[in-house]
């Protein structure tokens, strides 16, 4: 079995749900306390063992490109100031990996984002993070899939249990529980956006899936799909109909970034960990819900 080295995160996507900024800001670069969504995404599939990176994005996205680039002026600047530490981290986050990027030239699609990555991924098996979703996890949910992968050889679709009224606004997996695993499922078929009646269970994946190679010549074949999009779970669900994918319940917090609930609520959770502001930012949090209360 192939080593998986490989992911790629979908970052074309317009991010209307957090318009205003999201027409002069991406999405994916708007802050969790003091680094960009898109930073969280690279950071766990390097600590998964993930040497190469492909971001996909659009016009009007080149922030994201200079994130992951050295900063000379930046680094010099706060060299000479003695804040050597800082010019580090900058350089950290260029040196997690290998991080190549293409555009999506014509947004039509998740699927057809993904499949753009072909010539990236070759003949190897790789993880897709998608672009709104930053799970905060004690293990890196990438490498939570790349272990089930190793263990049942095929591949994984990151799912967890969504409330029956939201299951429209994503995918309903039909699954059969594996024994002697109580976090992963097998898979034989899915739906995209399923309408009241077509539901199969209350899991959906949410986040990352690694797949192989095969799902490249099913993308190209496939219809536009809900939405009149070419839908990755589409492709996903022709792969799990002939051949069968794990689902699994992966071990983490999930914050849909393309929300401004989602975006506030991680902000909250991770501003109240974070070894800088965490102290300061939960007493205030306290007094803020006191005064709330009264």
């Amino acid at each position: 079995m192939q080593k998986v080295t490989k992911a790629v995160i979908p970052a074309a996507g317009l991010g209307t749900r957090m318009l205003p900024i999201s027409h002069a800001v991406p999405k994916e670069m708007l802050p969790i306390v003091d680094l960009p969504a898109v930073a969280y995404l690279v950071e766990e599939a390097a600590k998964s063992g993930i040497t190469d990176i492909l971001v996909i994005t659009n016009r009007d996205k080149d922030a994201i490109e200079d994130f992951f680039d050295y900063s000379p002026e930046y680094e010099a600047a706060l060299n000479a100031k003695g804040r050597g530490e800082d010019a580090a981290v900058l350089r950290r986050f260029a040196d997690l990996a290998n991080v190549t990027f293409l555009r999506q030239k014509e947004a039509k699609g998740l699927g057809h984002a993904v499949g753009r990555a072909r010539a990236f991924v070759g003949d190897e098996p790789f993880v897709v993070l998608y672009g709104d979703d930053v799970i905060f996890s004690r293990t890196p949910v990438a490498k939570q899939l790349i272990d089930a992968y190793e263990k049942y050889e095929r591949p994984v679709v990151g799912v967890k249990r969504v409330a029956p009224e939201q299951l429209q606004k994503y995918c309903s997996l039909k699954v059969s529980p594996i024994e002697g695993d109580t976090a992963a499922f097998y898979c034989d078929d899915m739906i995209e956006k399923p309408k009241p009646g077509e539901e199969f269970s209350n899991l959906s994946i949410l986040g990352r899936v690694l797949l192989t190679p095969a799902v490249f010549d099913i993308i190209d074949a496939l219809p536009p799909g809900a939405g009149g999009e070419i839908q990755l779970t589409d492709a996903m669900a022709k792969i799990a109909r002939e051949s069968g994918v794990t689902a699994l319940e992966f071990e983490g917090d999930r914050y849909d970034l393309g929300s401004k609930v989602g975006f506030l609520t991680a902000n909250v959770v991770a501003g109240a960990s974070h070894p800088e502001t965490g102290e300061e930012f939960r007493a205030f949090l306290k007094r803020f819900v006191a005064e709330m209360d009264k």
